[in-house]
């Protein structure tokens, strides 16, 4: 049975990159259901590549191919792997650290590095800087296709082997909650933060309660305020921050109908850091 096969990488689709990728999946299988997840990851952006895909994958059945290429190292010594999930989901990308949110967030059953002696591209000669296309693309239709199944992809590897970024942690101490500003909801420049919605409700806002946002990156603070704790956007003006729950059970920031990432100049990673509080009670004489 043809299983769905998922492409994601940074290469845009400017020039033929993508279209050579699907090319080499439809030659395995011509009755193959491609989809794309995003081309627009940033240049190298490995964090990024990790983020979308935790995003995704659980929302695809189980046998899902997805192939991740966001790989500044390709042609050096790094690996070439694919991993089966905890729900039974496939990824097949470079051992740079992209499986770094699926790891730690859904969970990998099983690793394997892929024999490139076997799983590659006929005739693709000694190419060495498009294994996107050369390795991963046909690895992966030939996994979705049925082809092959996945021992046959290569030796078995410890889970405990694949690469992770560096990650901070979301902390509650002395009713703060602080934690990292992970990744902008691109399109709409929301911050999606690593603070769970639960860790949050231990400071003891409620809906409709005021939170206190302070914003830091290394150097200095870039934004404290405090906001709505909101269901959702409509719960606010036009043009006002608030504070809620996204599509990751995790704690985001936003301006209705406009950027906060543009707004305020905020950017993404380890670096960012941001504190919530329960908003202090103002009392006026």
């Amino acid at each position: 049975m043809l299983k769905p096969l998922i492409l994601q990488t940074d290469f845009g689709t400017a020039d033929g990159a993508v279209s050579a990728m699907y090319g080499v999946a439809y030659s395995v299988c011509p009755e193959l259901r491609i989809s794309d997840l995003t081309h627009d990851i940033p240049q190298y952006n490995i964090w990024e590549a990790s983020y979308r895909l935790i995003q995704t994958v659980n929302y695809w059945p189980a046998g899902s191919v997805f192939v991740s290429v966001v790989d500044p190292g390709v042609g050096s010594t790094r690996r070439s792997i694919a991993v089966k999930t905890v729900e039974g989901q496939y990824i097949i990308t470079p051992d740079n650290g992209t499986l770094t949110h699926v790891k730690r967030m859904c969970g990998i059953a099983e690793a394997r590095e892929i024999d490139e002696t076997v799983n590659r591209l006929p005739n693709s000669g000694e190419s060495y800087t498009f294994h996107g296309r050369d390795i991963y693309a046909y690895t992966g239709a030939r996994l979705a296709a049925g082809v092959i199944d996945f021992e046959q992809i290569g030796p078995e590897i410890e889970v405990s082997s694949v690469i992770e970024l560096p990650v901070v942690d979301a902390v509650l101490k002395e009713e703060k909650v602080s934690g990292t500003i992970d990744v902008l909801d691109v399109r709409f420049g929301s911050l999606w933060t690593n603070i769970p919605r639960e860790l949050f409700l231990k400071t003891g806002v409620k809906h409709g309660g005021r939170v206190e946002i302070t914003i830091e990156n290394s150097t200095r603070t870039l934004y404290k305020n405090i906001l709505v704790y909101a269901k959702s956007f409509a719960d606010v003006y036009v043009g006002e921050p608030l504070v809620y729950v996204n599509s990751l059970d995790n704690m985001a920031v936003a301006i209705n109908q406009g950027s906060f990432a543009r707004a305020y100049n905020i950017g993404t990673g380890t670096s960012w850091k941001i504190t919530m509080r329960k908003a202090p009670r103002v009392i006026y004489e």
